[in-house]
């Protein structure tokens, strides 16, 4: 009985097994913006960020609220002064952040992680630096944006303080001279209040942890060194009240337009700093704003690797 046997079947040429495709990609032939663009753009992004817009409604809320809870104090002041027909207003330009510095706090406190959190969170991090652009760059940019979120929530009120102001016809020069003085404030908290959030929001992906840790450091370290400058104001011991204030930022802010912006200390007694030691709270704001702005690069340096 015959067996039947299965035909061999015979080997494809070595050239029929390759095949090339055709998929429809093509070379990118428009412009390279480079390092710039990509720069400008997330900043662009965070500090839209910042205030919710272009993400969810969800995350509009807390921003916009602040904002607003920043303003109204100052229309209200703005509404009073008017309707007395008073000389001046109830409280000096450079006396606002600080009054309001629980809002401020809290503003930077959900704003900072949400900037940086996230991109350590999801590990996104690495993606922006194989792109056109640095550490220093993306750095930079965060840093940038919140710190003009930031401006924008504290001289916001200002600038309805001083169009009241000129609405009750008070003394334009004298108003625009606090205003400028103010706005000069404003910029160095904006900045000294950025980097602290940041530094400490960059060390956690936990949004809630970076939270919780900027406000014990903002909140905690104003409540302790107001406590101790009262109990050296209540020993007359009045010399270590503007030393006291060197360690905490809203003080230190406080210190440096007490000493050179003619405002009046919030310390207890209105004891602020002399000119002498105004110089070293601006060194210390200054080296703070430096040192927070290095520890992000090195953070962002071993994240990037």
């Amino acid at each position: 009985m015959a067996v039947e046997q299965p035909l061999a079947s015979s080997a494809p040429p070595p050239g029929d097994q390759t095949r090339i495709h055709n998929i429809g990609y093509r070379n990118y032939d428009g412009p390279r913006l480079g390092r710039a663009y990509a720069r400008r753009s997330l900043y662009s992004q965070s500090l839209r960020g910042a205030y919710g817009l272009g993400r969810s409604v969800k995350s509009k809320v807390l921003p916009m609220l602040l904002f607003v809870v920043m303003c109204v104090p100052a229309a209200i002041m703005v509404a009073v002064a008017v309707a007395t027909k008073a000389k001046d207003l109830p409280v000096e330009y450079t006396r606002y952040a600080i009054i309001m510095q629980g809002v401020i706090s809290l503003y930077v406190a959900s704003q900072a992680p949400q900037s940086v959190s996230r991109d350590l969170r999801f590990k996104t991090v690495p993606l922006y630096f194989s792109r056109p652009i640095e550490t220093a760059d993306y750095v930079r940019a965060k840093y940038a944006a919140l710190a003009s979120a930031m401006f924008v929530l504290t001289a916001a009120p200002l600038l309805v303080l001083y169009i009241g102001a000129l609405l009750a016809k008070l003394d334009f020069a004298d108003q625009s001279k606090g205003f400028a003085e103010g706005l000069v404030s404003v910029a160095l908290l904006s900045l000294l209040f950025a980097g602290i959030g940041l530094v400490i929001a960059a060390v956690t992906p936990r949004r809630g942890f970076g939270i919780a840790a900027v406000i014990a450091v903002l909140i905690i370290s104003y409540g302790a060194v107001s406590t101790l400058q009262a109990i050296a104001d209540a020993q007359n011991n009045t010399g270590a009240i503007p030393w006291i204030g060197l360690f905490s930022p809203v003080t230190l802010i406080d210190g440096v337009q007490t000493a050179f912006l003619g405002a009046t200390s919030s310390a207890p007694g209105a004891v602020g700093p002399g000119s002498g030691q105004g110089v070293v709270y601006v060194l210390v704001v200054l080296g703070l704003i430096a040192a927070a702005y290095g520890l992000l690069l090195r953070r962002y340096k071993k994240v990037g690797l």
